[in-house]
């Protein structure tokens, strides 16, 4: 599929239904203003001036009526092709790398204590979430979340190539990942807006309501009374005294019953509201015939009982609507009577013991569907893109590895191989200037690790990766609130990577200028310390410095480290990257050239700058 084509087309055709629906939508309502004018003219002529029938009146009045539903129609179909158009606009932008800030970011699951989250863009503005996120409801961005920040562990191999054939499936299924993008509750609110998740979920999972023990009594024996004794007194048999002391009778049961009736119906209309606006992804969901085995089971969840969720939901819905009838002026007596709404508070208390444990279970469903849909969104998107091969022991051993949030024009593609097999280093010391890339290739590293284990294909040649617990110190910050210097929160920051080590999974770490808040003596004592502590316990990873007396701990540690550098070039008067990385350490530095060229140096020596830059 030429990815960008057909986004294309099917944007253009969102566009055209959208144009000839507000062009409809405006012609439906200048019929409705016609009709209704109509029917004021034609009421005045018929009834004050007589001149025809009456009954006439009816026909603009009729007319109405059916401009008024064929305009709810149209409007839907506003609502989705706008909803579509947003859809393809956002896969477009990702095509052409100018999505930052347009989607969602996923800020409410940013924390600061995370190993990673902050130090690689996992969420925020321009983040990995923001690329990947094509989700609309609350449980699909958690789950979503959760893939990428391990916060409830990685899953094992078997589960994860399990989600990556749901992936590759949903990928290749864009008319279901768009249904699933632009359904949307009758309301005409957002997706995300019109459930509440949680507290629909907390209503299905909550303590039973209990009725009285002669609550069965009450609402058949009541009603059959009523009905006995009202056919007895409208035939004559009877006076209309039984049915007084029966009407008391009903009352009182009213009464017994008013504190449960109460609790289960305003209860159930808040949930039914959620649930109706959620039934038409769980129908849509249930319609697809799914191959892959995850997504099998998901649809499997969502039955009980041989019983469909949106089957369910529209019984609840049909039981909470009749229940309703007793607000009518007309039957509101009757219903009394008969006990009406405390008879559909027993049948709805009944439904949700039987299916509220389920309505967790099914907002579960959709939020991994949504979930799975980002994942196969970014595989459609990155066609270059491989799906990881997963071994044993601790292994990172990737070829021509992409940065996935820079555009595809700027990334530069580097080989890294570290781990505990054999002739590979556990440590990469990467040297290099400024700006050189060397924060990058940690992030890198970092996001395709972290793609790898969501399930995600990874921007790579070829990557083999074993389970990982990912630490990095990479964006490390000062904080004047909490009395906390820069060294004191990066050696923080080390200690609970070092902590890390004491799990079952092997540590992957990545550092970003090792110790560079303290002095060079305790600095270069230090970082041979704290990398000799993390290559002891199993870890390993990749470490960036300016510093080139650090490039030496490779030679203390022998063959668990090698050093490799980025290099620059100066050419009239500017600086010049290639971002490719080289084995060895870097031999030159270009921080006094930067100076220079911002203006911050103009008077230095050329002898003093030779000096200066060989040091």
């Amino acid at each position: 599929m030429d990815v960008h084509a057909e986004y294309t087309k099917r944007l253009q055709t969102a566009r055209a239904d959208l144009t000839a629906a507000d062009r409809l939508f405006r012609s439906i309502g200048n019929a409705r203003l016609a009709m209704m004018a109509a029917a004021f003219l034609m009421a005045w002529l018929a009834f004050v001036n007589h001149l025809f029938p009456a009954a006439l009146v009816l026909a603009p009045i009729i007319a109405f009526v059916c401009l008024a539903i064929w305009h709810e129609d149209v409007v839907e179909r506003q609502r989705r092709a706008k909803r579509t158009t947003r859809f393809y606009d956002l896969g477009l932008a990702r095509l052409e790398d100018c999505w930052a800030g347009g989607g969602a970011q996923g800020k409410r699951f940013a924390d600061p204590d995370h190993l990673y989250a902050a130090d690689v863009d996992l969420f925020g503005r321009g983040s990995l979430f923001e690329l990947l996120s094509t989700v609309r409801m609350a449980s699909g961005e958690a789950t979503l979340a959760s893939w990428l920040s391990g916060k409830n562990g990685w899953p094992s191999a078997e589960a994860i190539r399990a989600r990556q054939q749901a992936v590759v499936e949903l990928a290749a299924n864009l008319t279901l990942r768009e249904d699933l993008a632009v359904i949307g509750p009758p309301s005409g609110r957002e997706m995300g807006e019109s459930v509440h998740e949680e507290a629909l979920a907390q209503w299905g999972a909550a303590s039973p309501v209990e009725f009285p023990r002669d609550t069965p009594f009450l609402l058949y024996g009541i009603p059959l009374l009523v009905v006995i004794v009202g056919t007895t007194w409208t035939t004559g048999t009877t006076d209309w005294h039984p049915l007084l002391w029966v009407s008391l009778l009903a009352l009182l049961a009213t009464r017994r019953l008013l504190a449960p009736t109460s609790q289960v119906l305003h209860a159930a209309a808040e949930a039914a509201r959620d649930l109706k606006a959620l039934a038409p992804l769980l129908e849509r969901l249930e319609r697809e015939q799914f191959k892959a085995p995850r997504l099998l089971e998901l649809a499997t969840q969502l039955q009980v009982e041989q019983a469909k969720a949106s089957q369910a939901i529209a019984h609840l819905n049909t039981m909470l609507e009749r229940s309703e009838w007793s607000a009518n002026m007309i039957f509101q007596i009757p219903a009394r009577l008969l006990l009406w709404d405390e008879h559909h508070a027993v049948l709805v208390e009944r439904w949700r013991r039987r299916w509220g444990r389920a309505v967790g279970q099914w907002m579960a469903v959709v939020g991994e569907m949504e979930a799975l849909c980002s994942l196969a969104a970014f595989t459609l998107e990155h066609p270059a893109a491989v799906f990881p091969e997963f071994v044993t022991g601790a292994v990172f051993d990737g070829e021509a590895l992409l940065h996935p949030l820079l555009p595809a024009s700027q990334a530069v593609a580097n080989d890294v191989h570290i781990g505990r097999e054999s002739g590979a280093a556990q440590l990469w010391i990467v040297s290099g200037s400024n700006m050189s890339g060397k924060s990058t290739l940690l992030r890198c590293v970092a996001l395709n690790a972290v793609l790898a284990w969501a399930g995600a294909p990874v921007l790579a040649r070829r990557l083999r990766i074993s389970p990982l617990a990912v630490g990095a110190s990479i964006r490390i910050l000062d904080s004047l609130q909490d009395g906390r210097s820069l060294f004191y929160a990066e050696i923080t920051r080390l200690r609970k990577i070092l902590d890390l080590t004491n799990g079952a999974v092997p540590v992957l770490f990545l550092i970003d200028e090792l110790l560079h808040g303290t002095n060079s003596h305790d600095r270069r004592l230090g970082a041979e310390a704290v990398l000799r502590g993390l290559l002891d316990r199993g870890a390993m990873g990749l470490v960036t410095t300016h510093d080139l007396a650090l490039a030496g701990i490779a030679d203390a540690l022998a063959s668990r480290a090698r050093n490799v550098h980025f290099e620059d070039q100066l050419f009239d008067g500017a600086m010049h990257f290639d971002y490719h990385l080289r084995p060895g350490i870097v031999t030159h530095s270009n921080a006094l050239e930067l100076m220079r060229s911002v203006g911050l140096i103009k008077n230095l020596s050329a002898d003093v700058a030779d000096v200066a830059d060989k040091t």
